[in-house]
């Protein structure tokens, strides 16, 4: 913007989902506002299910990954020959490793927040710094012997569903897997010849992409990003929602999204499961002012 404003050029911000700082400009007639109102086609959106992952803990235990209406989903869609996509927001195979003694964890040394365990590396990584090291065989706290894992990332979540279908085409997309050249836009280009029928991945694989056979679009923790100390959670997971459900169903076929989370009520979750941004920004406004 302050770019434009040099050169007298006309700057154009185009997404689905823009940061309330553009959408109040707009709001207030600072910025020009132009809405596409309907998909190219006249496309309908995905059908979005919210998925309340409470009774699932309840009646197979906390360390259900993926809901049963998940499962049936992605069993469903690979009957018919289409396409999957399935988001969790945090990379490596468990997001904690505690010991069973005293359940000190461990951190890391530099940031003072847990170390997330990769098990194809065996090492315990930290997500803000790279600090690095491998598990030890005793807890430095009490010298107990059993450090246990908790948590899931896109690392165990690939090797879950790989043992459900172990026929099934999985390919991970996330930091771990995509640091040598090329690698992500191989990975494209497999999605889009369709020879992959189950995408797992981080935030890189919710927006931009346009893939006609993905038909079904799961979300794991949804709510993951809401107990962040950042007062634009709640603004960050709606545009994350909001632009991966809308990978679905971009071609001839319907789509589905399904999206689990603890908190099935919470008005950006709301909002995104019914794509509509301008009750997301009312609501949002209120905490802002």
């Amino acid at each position: 913007v302050v770019r434009g404003r040099m050169e007298g050029a006309v700057v154009v911000l185009g997404s689905a989902t823009p940061s309330m700082e553009s959408a109040a400009n707009a709001t207030s007639g600072r910025y020009d506002r132009l809405m596409l109102t309907q998909r190219v086609m006249n496309r309908p959106l995905a059908d979005v299910r919210v998925v309340d992952m409470r009774p699932e803990f309840a009646a197979h235990g906390a360390d259900v990954v993926i809901s049963q209406a998940l499962w049936e989903a992605l069993e469903l869609r690979l009957s018919r020959g289409e396409q999957s996509l399935v988001l969790l927001n945090r990379r490596g195979f468990a997001t904690v490793v505690f010991c069973r003694s005293c359940a000190a964890t461990l951190e890391c040394p530099h940031c003072s927040v847990t170390l997330t365990y990769h098990r194809t590396a065996r090492r315990v990584r930290c997500h803000y710094c790279n600090y690095a090291t491998t598990i030890p065989k005793a807890c430095g706290t009490c010298g107990g012997e059993f450090l246990e894992q908790s948590g899931v990332g896109t690392e165990r979540l690939e090797a879950e569903i790989r043992t459900r279908f172990p026929g099934a085409r999985v390919v991970r997309v996330d930091r771990d897997t995509i640091r040598r050249r090329g690698a992500i836009a191989r990975v494209l280009g497999d999605v889009a010849r369709g020879e992959v029928d189950i995408l797992v991945g981080t935030q890189m694989i919710a927006k931009g992409h346009d893939f006609p056979s993905v038909t079904l679009v799961g979300v794991i923790s949804a709510d993951v990003g809401l107990g962040m100390a950042d007062f634009r959670a709640a603004e960050r997971t709606f545009q994350l929602l909001t632009q991966v459900v809308g990978r679905a169903g971009r071609g001839d076929m319907a789509g589905e999204a399904l999206v689990q989370t603890l908190y099935p009520d919470h008005y950006s979750v709301r909002a995104a499961a019914a794509q509509d941004y301008a009750a997301f920004f009312e609501k949002e406004t209120e905490f802002r002012t």
